[in-house]
């Protein structure tokens, strides 16, 4: 009998209990890099290497329509998001998003986040302590509203963060968090759908060009316009992302802490190594823990099989973390990408494959862009870092620093 249709336990809660370390310690036990197992109830079958990653991006071989679980779309992605698409309809979603890879446009996202963290700065230091990921989910939120042309008071823009940062912080759990996540999400579409209405009506102009002028006149290809609904869905979808950033950069801080040899290599203006370090941090801490999706068909890999509907992960965490592709993986050390170039399907914090044509998050050059900015900003910023609990739990989905790092002492940031 095949090993995927032998009667394994379902592991659903185990995965949930260990969080990272679930996948990487099953595939530790396993010498081809391959586990085999039960999730939700369905025969499930990871894997992870750059091959492994061309093989869950081939749409003849795995789905992503009907993988992602209730719980995740009511949280981080939405209902009738980009990432549930497949096939021509994804590709038709997916023009929506593809001005993100754009140079220019990444550009002006910098230029609106860096430009709000500027501000944002002597307030620090007016208030004595921060929480970083905090203060930079405001930034974030308050950069990418304005560059995509969604309109933001400014007494919004704080809780419009905290409803970002709570859907991402709850989709994958079941408890308070979770339900702190769905209620954002709610109140965040229903906002946002208001505002498609209101520029549909002609209330609100959009400015043209913008992402909120495109989203309210997107057809996905039928000639009918996006509901209002999914139309919000897929703003938060720019929206929530960008803020997600703050995760990237509370992780830069405390990089910066632990070796900070890295400081005066960024605060010098070293563009390869300001670039090596934003992949480091990126590949280093703890993320994504792995993807899903649907086999299409009967697979096989490697001499596994997955019946068809089964489910297919690829362990995006171990693969960041695997010995034969990084050597010393548990090692913080941005030289490793100025010693090699480093491989489109190797590094996926993000997902891997071809954004431009597949699921890899379209907005991963944003992610890069805004980090490599705010962490130098951040080497080049005169603070202290209190006594705190600096420790990054792996059982917590998605893992930050316990304080969120709590830096004090704001002073102006070093010129040069």
């Amino acid at each position: 009998m095949n090993a995927l249709r032998r009667p394994f336990l379902d592991r659903t809660l185990p995965a949930l209990a260990e969080g990272y370390a679930w996948l990487p310690n099953r595939m530790r036990e396993s010498p081809d890099h391959v586990v085999r197992t039960r999730l939700m109830g369905r025969p499930t079958l990871a894997v992870r290497g750059p091959e492994a990653v061309r093989f869950f991006y081939d749409e003849r071989h795995v789905r992503r329509h009907g993988a992602l679980p209730g719980p995740v779309l009511s949280t981080l992605f939405g209902q009738g998001a980009v990432h549930t698409l497949d096939g021509d309809a994804h590709h038709a979603r997916k023009a929506l998003f593809l001005p993100l890879l754009q140079v220019d446009r990444i550009a002006g996202v910098v230029e609106h986040v860096t430009a709000a963290w500027d501000e944002a700065v002597p307030s620090w230091a007016a208030r004595g302590r921060v929480v970083l990921l905090d203060e930079a989910s405001v930034v974030l939120t308050r950069g990418i509203c304005r560059w995509a042309g969604v309109p933001l008071d400014e007494d919004e823009a704080e809780p419009l963060a905290r409803d970002l940062v709570a859907m991402v912080d709850g989709f994958a759990t079941a408890g308070p968090r979770h339900w702190r996540a769905r209620r954002a999400r709610g109140r965040q579409e229903a906002r946002l759908a208001r505002l498609v209405e209101d520029v549909r009506s002609g209330r609100v102009t959009a400015t043209p060009g913008s992402v909120l002028e495109q989203v309210c006149r997107h057809s996905d290809g039928t000639g009918e316009p996006l509901d209002a609904r999914t139309a919000a869905v897929e703003l938060l979808n720019v929206i929530r992302p960008t803020a997600a950033v703050c995760w990237f950069v509370a992780f830069a801080a405390h990089a910066l802490h632990r070796w900070p040899d890295n400081r005066e290599r960024l605060r010098s203006g070293d563009a390869a190594y300001t670039a090596a370090f934003t992949h480091e941090v990126r590949r280093f801490y703890p993320f994504a823990p792995f993807l899903g999706g649907r086999a299409v068909t009967d697979l096989s890999w490697h001499g596994e099989h997955v019946p068809a509907g089964g489910l297919v992960l690829l362990d995006v965490y171990g693969q960041n973390h695997d010995e034969k592709l990084w050597g010393d993986p548990y090692a913080f050390r941005p030289q490793r990408f100025l010693d090699r170039p480093v491989e489109r399907d190797e590094l996926i914090p993000q997902g891997g494959d071809d954004p431009a044509t597949n699921h890899r998050c379209p907005g991963e050059g944003i992610t890069i862009g805004l980090l490599e900015a705010l962490a130098t900003r951040l080497a080049r910023l005169d603070y202290t870092v209190p006594e705190q609990d600096l420790s990054i739990p792996l059982r917590r989905i998605p893992a930050r620093p316990r304080s969120g790092f709590v830096i004090a002492d704001v002073r102006a940031p070093v010129t040069g």
